[in-house]
């Protein structure tokens, strides 16, 4: 999945434009409960305004909150103006970028602003891959690494009629051995299921079902 594909499209973000005051900026933030606001000059993007940044330039300003708020634009204190994203990188790899900041902007090859990925949709969407918010049974096992083993392992899951909810696959350090988490819709059958996986050289680590 690519960035374009989980972003927040420009029509429902919430931005600022960059001769907005901090006062303005801050009553967006807290009445729409957001983190943090792409700041625009028309459609071009100029950085991001925090909520933290707000308050961590006032500290620094030697102002009267007040003053501080009406007298500063938003431009003023905007971050970011050289990390954005353009859509084709692979959503997976923005987690670390977003891990202490609430969103990335989106823009062209001309900086025009197209929209914002969050913190929130990156974790969202690895729960949806984990079938976090679904319940099921999670089996978690090993496999030597070998072509064709996911195609086996899908052919077992047929056989016995198994809803896969969720399968995911991490290498371990040796690359010779791949760990498979699989979740499934729980059913009567789950010994059989996973004994039959257990005599195709699966390994079974843990068996845990989800509510």
């Amino acid at each position: 999945m690519f960035v374009k594909n989980i972003m927040i499209p420009r029509h429902e973000c919430f931005t600022a434009q960059h001769d907005e005051t901090l006062k303005a900026a801050l009553e967006k933030l807290e009445t729409h409960q957001i983190d943090g606001l792409p700041v625009l000059q028309g459609e071009q993007y100029l950085g991001v305004v925090t909520r933290y940044n707000i308050y961590a330039n006032y500290f620094l300003s030697n102002k009267q909150k007040d003053d501080y708020l009406n007298s500063t634009f938003v431009k003023d204190i905007a971050t970011h103006q050289d990390k954005f994203l353009e859509g084709g990188e692979l959503f997976e790899k923005t987690l670390l970028d977003l891990k202490d900041f609430p969103l990335l902007a989106v823009v062209d090859s001309s900086r025009n602003f197209h929209g914002v990925v969050t913190r929130s949709d990156v974790l969202s969407s690895f729960q949806s891959a984990f079938g976090v918010n679904r319940p099921g049974v999670r089996i978690a096992f090993t496999s030597v690494e070998t072509e064709g083993r996911i195609a086996r392992l899908s052919e077992i899951a047929h056989h016995f009629h198994e809803h896969i909810i969720s399968l995911v696959t991490f290498d371990e350090t040796d690359k010779l051995v791949r760990r498979i988490v699989m979740k499934i819709e729980k059913k009567d059958n789950i010994d059989r299921f996973t004994k039959k996986l257990e005599e195709h050289g699966f390994r079974i680590l843990s068996i845990q079902e989800d509510e």
